[in-house]
């Protein structure tokens, strides 16, 4: 019955065919089709946007060119909650991109990774619309009186989660010494409580409102909707976000605005201890930074990413978007050989 030991030899063959043909769900895949791969993406709440566009992008040239299709797994947060989801939680992540590059050789290095790279800066703003209170009278020089009146409300992000909370804070006590008054008092302490100590900031785990004045959010996307709705009358926002939701703001002196690199040791004079990590930070200039963490899930793919990011095509990508982009970007520690030719180095 020899023949009987070759058909079912023909049987089986077809049968393991057909599976490799036919998806789980019954719906057929073709095995000469891209590979399919999922990114998965932390990034700040303020690189929503131009991640967005720069995600949409890449995968077109993902497909195209190196034979995949990709998915993204993006988680939009403050900066201070997308790393601690690293170093804290134990979550994996391909890609790790904050507001405040700082965050990376703070929290992350050694043990997370073993290198980061600067790629974008950005200022902070006050934002609001024709709906806020005082809209018509409110500039550069009177913002602090217009916030202190008991009519209007403002808002800012959580320090404990996010580098535009702390950096907002930052900005109302810078604004003591430039304008010689008692900004911070007056906006910070009478309505929350977080404190000057003498000699740095103090953000206590738990902030605490204490009237209904200040709205406090994880991140400062989380603002925007209640501005633009009319139920917030102001709030602190990086420049790029209030350009691309188009709202009014106004620009701030570069004294208190954190975007002069000039003016480097002059924000440095104030610094803030952060309840959330127990550490204490010193006001920089806005910096950008992102890395690709070592026990990434698909570390060949986030490296790909990560050199879209630091082209021409992610600098043309951010300045679309209202954002200033480092040329060349700045990587710092075990830079990977496969950026090296796009980066200025630096130990």
């Amino acid at each position: 019955m020899r023949w009987k030991g070759i058909l079912l030899m023909a049987v089986l063959i077809l049968s393991v065919v057909a599976a490799g043909c036919i998806s789980g769900d019954g719906s057929e895949t073709s095995t000469s089709g891209p590979k399919e791969a999922t990114l998965i993406v932390f990034h700040a709440g303020s690189l929503s946007v131009p991640f967005q566009q720069l995600e949409e992008e890449f995968a077109k040239y993902a497909e195209e060119n190196l034979g995949y299709k990709i998915t993204f797994q993006d988680e939009a947060s403050g900066s201070v909650a997308a790393v601690r989801k690293v170093t804290d939680l134990g979550k994996k992540a391909d890609i790790v991109a904050v507001a405040d590059y700082t965050l990376i050789p703070q929290l992350m290095i050694p043990n997370y990774t073993d290198f980061y790279v600067i790629f974008a800066t950005n200022e902070i703003v006050i934002a609001f619309t024709d709906k806020s209170k005082y809209a018509d009278e409110i500039n550069s020089d009177n913002w602090y009186e217009i916030l202190s009146r008991d009519d209007v409300s403002f808002g800012f992000s959580d320090p404990n989660q996010d580098p535009c909370g702390y950096r907002s804070v930052m900005v109302m006590k810078l604004a003591d010494y430039y304008y010689g008054k008692p900004i911070f008092e007056t906006l910070v302490e009478k309505n929350t409580n977080i404190y000057f100590n003498g000699t740095h900031i103090v953000a206590p785990k738990e902030i605490q409102i204490k009237n209904d004045r200040v709205v406090i959010r994880p991140k400062e996307t989380d603002l925007t909707a209640l501005v633009e709705s009319g139920s917030l009358d102001y709030y602190f926002i990086y420049k790029s976000v209030a350009e691309q939701h188009g709202l009014k703001y106004i620009e701030l002196p570069n004294e208190i605005n954190l975007k002069d690199f000039k003016m480097a040791d002059y924000y440095g004079k104030v610094q803030i201890y952060i309840g959330s990590t127990e550490k204490v930070i010193r006001a920089n200039p806005i910096v950008y930074g992102v890395t690709v963490p070592k026990d990434a899930p698909n570390r060949e793919l986030a490296m790909e990413f990560l050199k879209y990011l630091l082209s021409e095509k992610g600098k043309e990508i951010f300045q679309k978007n209202y954002q200033d982009f480092i040329w060349l970007p700045v990587a710092f520690g075990n830079v990977p050989d496969e950026i090296k030719d796009m980066v200025t180095v630096e130990g």
